[in-house]
């Protein structure tokens, strides 16, 4: 593949992921790409980053499709592989029968040795060993073969790796306090974690190399953060989300100003316009409006926070709490099968990892029987908060609707909505979901406005919709 088809590919892989690139970006990375040349891997990383991104969310995302179209090397590198055309490197697959178990046993050694001393060139060669060693997946036929993070990781053993590393940082420490140990794990454990990301790149690269750039950045790579499903979300992925609630509250206030500064101007005044226009002979040169009411929302939420949606609904309701200015009133309630008000639980400035916690405490003092149940939830909040919903009310549900074949309340959920002002059920799953197994999401949607809301993307776009 030529450069410049190279590129070209590159550039449609970002926009397929989900990255916007303009045309006039694309030019400016391509003048970027004239400017630092191809001598440095890293420096040309860096120019088409400078040209091409306009949001950090989408940076992890992009050097992941960097590195599928112009990767650091081929094969496994050592031995020239296809380049210079001498001998491919032997098999994967061909790790030694003999002495296998002690070469394991080296190479954990090594990594746990490097990863204390944070040696990252001897990380990335042990990495590429590894995945040559273990990563090999041989096919049935010519071509049918691939390669596995799983399996690379499962005989590199993360977790006893952890402890190695762990270990070995404390060693290296005088001091007595107990909580370096627990900063050597953390230590440890984020080390661990970068090693498994570069396991994934490297195998991606090798799949990438046989198969073909564009089927894996369709297929393997994960979405960008403010596209990636919350139900889909791993550890560091929700960490990542709790950094970028408070800033995308921020970025949404200031749209949200913008343009209620630019629908400042009401209706046209008939009255006024018409008497201004005797002192030009009747023509309205003039125009006068009325000036525009301020309408502010009261807003009740209802979260389910069950263990398969608890993440959905705590970053709604900590976007909403941030965004809580622009409404008059913000009563926040949490529920499995019982129901709790949670409203105090937030205050202005709190820490978002603190307030997780205590949503999970909520749950489990909602919690009885430990499993959904909309209809008894929905019942108790009718007979605990009566007051709560009123003609001036938004009400907003967050939950997946499967409610365990119990009793979903349609009746009880039908007299809200009829009480309310407005009334929408933010649904975290695909829409082709509903419906399925356990799902009274089309019977509720007969009723209330049910919405698709899986990402940061669809979030912001709905809580903007609603303010």
């Amino acid at each position: 593949m030529a450069l410049l088809e190279r590129h070209l590919a590159f550039i449609e892989a970002l926009r397929e992921a989900g990255v916007p690139v303009s045309l006039a970006e694309d030019l400016d990375s391509v003048v970027a790409v004239e400017q630092v040349g191809l001598g440095d891997r890293e420096t040309l990383r860096a120019g088409l980053a400078a040209t091409l991104l306009k949001r950090q969310t989408h940076r992890g995302l992009f050097d992941a499709i960097f590195d599928l179209y112009f990767p650091a090397l081929v094969g496994s590198g050592w031995r020239g592989g296809p380049l210079d055309g001498s001998e491919p490197a032997p098999p994967a697959d061909a790790a030694p029968e003999r002495g296998a178990d002690d070469a394991l046993a080296e190479l954990r050694q090594a990594m746990a040795d490097a990863l204390a001393d944070g040696d990252q060139d001897a990380i990335r060669l042990l990495v590429r060993e590894a995945v040559e060693q273990y990563g090999a997946m041989p096919g049935r036929g010519e071509g049918l073969s691939s390669w596995s993070s799983y399996n690379t990781v499962q005989q590199l053993s993360l977790d006893g790796l952890v402890l190695r590393v762990a270990r070995a940082l404390m060693e290296g420490s005088d001091d007595r306090d107990p909580r370096s140990e627990e900063v050597s794990m953390l230590t440890a454990a984020n080390r661990v974690a970068s090693l498994q990301r570069q396991v994934e790149a490297d195998v991606r690269r090798r799949i990438a190399e046989e198969k073909d750039p564009d089927h894996v950045a369709r297929t393997t790579l994960r979405p960008s953060l403010d596209q990636l499903p919350f139900l889909n979300a791993r550890r560091d992925d929700l960490e990542e989300l709790r950094r970028q609630i408070y800033p995308l509250a921020r970025r949404l206030a200031t749209r949200l100003a913008r343009e209620q500064h630019a629908r400042r101007r009401g209706p046209l005044d008939f009255r006024r316009t018409i008497r201004a226009s005797m002192a030009t002979g009747g023509v309205p040169i003039t125009t006068h409006h009325r000036p525009r009411r301020p309408h502010r929302t009261e807003l009740v939420v209802l979260c389910d926070v069950s263990g398969s949606v608890a993440n959905f609904a705590s970053f709604t309701l900590l976007l909403v709490y941030a965004l809580r200015e622009q409404f008059t009133k913000v009563r926040a309630f949490t529920f499995v099968d019982d129901i709790r008000e949670v409203t105090d639980d937030f205050v202005p400035g709190a820490d978002p990892a603190e307030t997780m916690l205590r949503l999970a405490e909520s749950a489990r003092h909602a919690s009885r029987w430990g499993r959904t149940n909309y209809g008894r939830a929905l019942s108790r909040f009718v007979e605990d908060h009566p007051d709560a919903v009123g003609p001036r009310t938004s009400l907003l549900v967050l939950g997946d609707a499967r409610s365990n074949y119990s009793d979903p309340g349609l009746e009880v959920l039908r007299e809200l909505v009829a009480t309310a002002r407005h009334a929408w059920w933010l649904n975290p799953e695909h829409r082709r979901q509903w419906g399925t197994g356990d799902s009274a999401a089309p019977e509720y949607a007969e009723m209330i406005d049910m919405v698709e809301c899986r990402n940061l993307t669809q979030l912001s776009e709905f809580v903007h919709d609603l303010v």
